[in-house]
């Protein structure tokens, strides 16, 4: 196993153990939970086939609906979300050839693009699960406050531990 794969391996159990145990429990504001998993599915490489792409994220969105106990909630939005995201990165990166990195980063596709990319992918993420779990019980404003408070909450984590990911990546070259 590559060195890469290794720091992916442990940066996806981190991510899964710490959504369970720990932002599976916050609330800010009775409206905004973190999502922070799907950092793993923005950092997964653009030269991987779309079939392992899909099954990473199927499997990462039901390991954490097993351990949240929602039903299949995650591991849907993770799979339609996996199967978009490269369309979402050619809205702001026409070419992927502009790609520094096989993964998006920061330092792949600058700053300003990347945080359209992850802003409209954890948009996107939170509208899904929100609308999902929205069809027992509907309050639209409700949902778009829900919605809207994840995404930015989740999005000002995720920024964070790219930084951090970052960070750490670059001190070990």
């Amino acid at each position: 196993m590559g060195k890469t794969a290794l720091n992916f391996v442990i940066l996806f159990f981190v991510l899964i153990i710490s959504q369970v145990v720990i932002c599976n429990n916050i609330c800010l504001f009775n409206t905004a939970i973190p999502i922070i998993f799907i950092y793993l599915i923005v950092r997964l490489p653009l030269t991987l086939n779309i079939n392992i792409v899909l099954t990473i994220a199927f499997l990462t969105g039901l390991l954490v609906d097993i351990f949240s106990n929602t039903q299949g909630m995650n591991a849907l939005a993770c799979t339609i979300l996996s199967f978009v995201r490269r369309h979402i990165l050619r809205l702001y990166v026409p070419r992927e050839e502009d790609i520094s990195d096989d993964g998006v980063s920061i330092k792949s596709i600058g700053f300003t693009s990347y945080f359209k990319f992850l802003l409209t992918i954890v948009f996107l993420y939170c509208a899904m699960i929100f609308t999902i779990e929205s069809f027992s019980f509907f309050n639209p404003l409700r949902l778009i406050s829900q919605i809207l408070s994840s995404t930015i909450f989740s999005f000002i984590i995720i920024l964070g531990i790219d930084r951090i990911a970052n960070k750490q990546s670059e001190k070990k070259l």
